[in-house]
């Protein structure tokens, strides 16, 4: 393969618009909301086929991911060894409380041919002050009594929230019920899946109707013990490991002066960044990109070192 191949691709993302969904991605991290009313989600390195990211830059400018994916699969490493793409990364921007909900494992009966289960993380970039997420139960219950509390609308009474501040991280394995509360800007990387399950939506109406919601799939899937969220790891020179799991790893980068890496041959490189001073570039051999606040870079597997130059915050992601 030519050098120039494995070059880092800037993605345009997939704009999902929902009820619940603002418009801060557009203002604050520069994503265009391609006619939608809000932006409530931009899928910035999706294959899905619900909604793919697209290159903006290079030799393959104008493919969405889904399609490189399946035509140039030596750009995604020898970890990506299965026909679906193994991971999803969103911003999520909350306007208001998203529904209780739960996504299935990849071994549940439920799960629809062709989709995957979906464990995911969080990483909180802003929060209004009292911002909460929903994270799983304060005691252990029983089928019997979440499935009594859905029906008497008591569930809320169950579930445990969390005050939230910009850099909290959450791990939440699939089976686990949750929802991101109003005021909350996060970052998500998730197994590559579409599959949600609807327990409880504060009987809101979309044009006039109530949301469908999903209450058998849900009571047979969600993990009815308690949660707890993962310990913070510490900073070394500016980096943090955030999770490690068998279907993705995320790292947290903040420097001053910038950071080197590398793209080995068993997994691409995301570089999702959240701040990025005046003049920061990502430079690999001779190319140089500039960054952007809410930029979403893919580099290549097998593109070797690269290195970020100027003041950055981003989340690196590996398969």
């Amino acid at each position: 393969m030519q050098a120039i191949d494995r070059q880092p691709i800037k993605l345009q993302p997939y704009i999902s618009e929902t009820v619940w969904g603002g418009n801060r991605l557009v203002h604050a991290y520069g994503i265009d909301p391609q006619g939608h009313a809000n932006c409530a989600e931009a899928w910035v390195l999706s294959a899905h086929a619900t909604g793919s990211s697209t290159a903006l830059n290079g030799p393959f400018t104008g493919q969405t991911l889904r399609q490189l994916f399946a035509a140039q699969p030596y750009l995604f490493g020898t970890s990506c060894t299965e026909d679906r793409f193994p991971v999803l990364i969103k911003f999520i921007d909350a306007l208001d409380d998203l529904s209780i909900q739960v996504h299935p494992r990849d071994s549940d009966a439920v799960l629809l041919p062709g989709e995957a289960g979906k464990t995911e993380c969080w990483y909180i970039l802003e929060a209004l002050p009292g911002a909460k997420l929903y994270i799983g139960f304060r005691e252990a219950l029983t089928r019997a009594q979440f499935s009594a509390a859905i029906k008497d609308n008591s569930l809320m009474d169950y579930v445990q929230s969390f005050e939230v501040k910009p850099g909290d991280f959450f791990f939440i394995p699939a089976g686990t019920l949750h929802a991101i509360g109003k005021g909350v800007l996060l970052a998500e990387v998730q197994q590559s899946s579409d599959t949600t399950y609807r327990v409880y939506d504060y009987n809101r109406r979309h044009n006039g109707a109530l949301r469908p919601l999903h209450i058998e799939q849900a009571t047979a899937v969600t993990d009815l013990l308690p949660y707890t969220p993962p310990p913070l790891r510490e900073k070394k020179d500016g980096a943090r490991s955030l999770c490690e799991t068998k279907y993705f790893t995320v790292e947290e980068r903040e420097s001053c002066c910038g950071f080197t890496d590398k793209a080995s041959e068993d997994s691409f490189v995301s570089l999702l960044i959240f701040e990025a001073g005046a003049g920061s570039l990502l430079k690999w051999q001779d190319k140089r990109l500039p960054l952007y606040k809410g930029d979403s870079i893919l580099i290549p597997a097998g593109a070797g070192q690269f290195s970020v130059e100027g003041v950055v915050r981003a989340l690196l992601t590996r398969v």
